[in-house]
């Protein structure tokens, strides 16, 4: 898979009006073929470079670029952006307007101008990747909550974006919920879709990205997931944890029990395992 940088923010800064900067001297990218999870404590500036990254701000300084072509504010320039970059944010009720799921869902194709008959097919294909097409006709007010969280995603998939932001997509849902969403998301990689999400569930964010951003004071850690959650003093300005993954490896490896029977690394089931066991009296198996 390609991993050309399909969106880029260079020395972006940001504040809102009679506010102190909420971003400066950004450097942020976003590479095609990468699922890329972003983290940071609340008001580290997540929201506003999401915002950023899809039009919905426009950077005081620094630019915007679109495969190294800068994006323009106009109404051309930001159509075109929104063909390739949408965003959904966390509470759908805040994204949800229309009467019923498939007139939602419609809603953004209908404002590019395109044919009825190329309307349909994309409302179609959306509500299947999202598995609520027997939801179409369906009141809005009438939906679950995870039935709006799907419906909200399935808007900005039938713009048939390249890159398509998250904001705490697995907020509010259980268990399954998550895990049926994170099979869709899957699903829509596959499809050729970039998904970016924002999360403060290091756990989730280990498991399921490629990629990680995390956000702090002195500026953005970014890398392969792996290598950023692994960063106690990243980790640490952002106000967050170690994954329970990564904390029990280091638990494990300062007791010599990190690798297995035949010198390997362990699954992680018998990590879990050996990170239950007592203090006292405990051997390698």
């Amino acid at each position: 898979m390609s991993e050309s940088v399909l969106v880029a923010l260079r020395d972006a800064s940001f504040a809102y009006e009679e506010g102190p900067p909420v971003l400066t001297g950004l450097d942020f990218e976003v590479r095609e073929g990468r699922a890329l999870a972003l983290l940071g404590r609340n008001g580290s500036g997540k929201t506003t470079l999401m915002r950023l990254l899809s039009g919905g701000l426009r950077p005081d300084s620094g630019e915007l670029s679109v495969e190294g072509r800068p994006v323009r504010y106009d109404r051309k320039g930001l159509t075109a952006l929104r063909t390739t970059v949408q965003l959904v944010v966390q509470d759908p009720d805040d994204q949800l307007f229309a009467a019923s799921v498939g007139q939602d869902v419609s809603f953004g194709p209908l404002n590019l101008g395109l044919s009825d008959g190329e309307v349909r097919a994309r409302v179609a294909e959306a509500l299947a990747a999202l598995d609520i097409t027997a939801l179409a006709d369906r009141p809005t007010h009438l939906l679950s909550y995870g039935q709006r969280k799907r419906t909200a995603i399935a808007g900005a998939v039938a713009m048939r974006p390249r890159v398509l932001i998250l904001d705490e997509p697995t907020a509010g849902l259980d268990p399954d919920g998550q895990e049926r969403l994170l099979t869709t998301l899957d699903g829509l990689r596959e499809g050729g879709t970039t998904v970016v999400m924002a999360t403060h569930d290091v756990d989730l964010a280990l498991r399921w990205a490629d990629d990680a951003a995390l956000l702090t004071p002195a500026g953005v850690g970014h890398g392969p997931v792996a290598d950023v959650l692994a960063r106690t003093d990243l980790l640490r300005a952002a106000g967050l944890r170690l994954p329970w993954g990564v904390a029990a490896g280091l638990f494990l490896r300062a007791r010599g029990l990190a690798a297995g029977p035949a010198g390997g690394p362990r699954t992680p089931e018998e990590l879990a395992a050996l990170a239950a066991l007592p203090a006292a009296g405990r051997r390698t198996p």
